[in-house]
């Protein structure tokens, strides 16, 4: 199975240079484009914003038809009655928020270098003659495939570590949070097409040049960028989409999902569940997680949608009698 596996992935002309006594021969050329006339720096820089709103819209739909009401966190009249500023604003500061992001990528990728290609048989080949004990294959598959991967998790790690450090600074600093980030927050309902509602100073330094400073550290490559930027889009959507759906792939793998994101926009929450967009483990070595809703965890310590508006109802009572006995 393994092997089969690999026959898809894996070229074998390329194997059998990497195979060969004789070093392969190098011909550096330009790298051709994913899509021909576009360059892949370029489409770096396109394929978050199409992403953005392609999958807001998609939770815009289910919205306005009411499709998966059963998956949302709170009911839908809440996002009229509890957000103190309009969709039409939202959709506006978005865009402005991507004109900006456009500037700065583009002014950065003129000056990239052009990507080459042609010599990595032979970089793999000197891998091989200097661990000679390995298979062919296993060079192939690092190569290719896991040194992309290690450089996506280590990007993850830093966007959630810049993210963390910038976004509880913005909360524990009270003129900060009053000029900047208090704008992000008068969505108490978060919905898809408001993930990257933001000030646009806030959204520059907290979105834009979080992503970017992950990108240059790591050396990605403009296809790698692609990915990075365009699944961090989609996570940060999902995120803010305001329903917990049990096939949803980015809230099954990763603990920071749409419920814990959701906790952080309640008053209750606000001074907690800083994390974003990925992991959680910021909050959990600066404890700053939001322990409220713990009696409500499932034994995987993951809360369910159910729990959560169980903790909502619960709360809100309680709220509510205590008001009462007041009077």
């Amino acid at each position: 199975m393994t092997f089969s596996l690999l026959s898809y992935i894996i070229n074998p002309d390329d194997l059998k240079q990497i195979n060969s006594n004789t070093k392969p021969i190098s011909i550096t050329v330009p790298k051709s484009d994913i899509i021909d006339g576009l360059p892949d720096g370029i489409l770096a820089l396109i394929s978050p914003i199409v992403v953005y709103w392609i999958f807001s819209t998609f939770f815009h739909i289910i919205d306005t038809y009411k499709l998966a009401e059963k998956y949302r966190i709170h009911p839908s009249e809440e996002v009229l009655s509890r957000n103190q500023v309009s969709l039409k604003i939202v959709i506006r500061d978005v865009l402005f928020q991507h004109v900006i992001q456009s500037i700065v990528g583009y002014s950065v990728y003129l000056f990239d270098p052009i990507e080459l290609t042609g010599f990595e048989n032979l970089k793999i080949w000197e891998l091989k003659q200097k661990y000679p004990i390995f298979k062919s294959w296993i060079f192939y598959v690092y190569y290719w495939y896991l040194q992309s991967l290690i450089k996506i998790i280590i990007a993850f790690i830093i966007i959630d570590t810049w993210q963390y450090m910038l976004h509880r600074y913005m909360h524990l600093n009270k003129y900060l949070y009053r000029r900047f980030h208090s704008r992000h927050h008068k969505l108490y309902v978060p919905y898809a097409f408001g993930a990257l509602f933001n000030d646009p100073v806030e959204g520059f330094l907290l979105d834009t040049l979080g992503a970017g400073i992950a990108s240059i550290l790591t050396n990605l490559s403009p296809r790698e960028s692609i990915f990075l930027f365009s699944f961090s889009t989609m996570k940060t959507v999902d995120d803010h989409c305001g329903y917990s759906f049990p096939f949803d792939l980015f809230q099954i793998v990763f603990p920071n999902n749409s419920i814990y994101h959701d906790i952080h926009h309640q008053h209750f929450g606000i001074k907690s569940n800083f994390s974003q967009p990925f992991f959680t483990f910021w909050d959990q070595l600066f404890k700053t997680t939001y322990h409220g809703i713990d009696n409500y965890k499932e034994e995987q310590k993951k809360i369910t949608l159910e729990k959560y508006k169980l903790f909502l109802k619960e709360r809100k009572m309680n709220k509510k009698n205590v008001n009462l006995k007041k009077e």
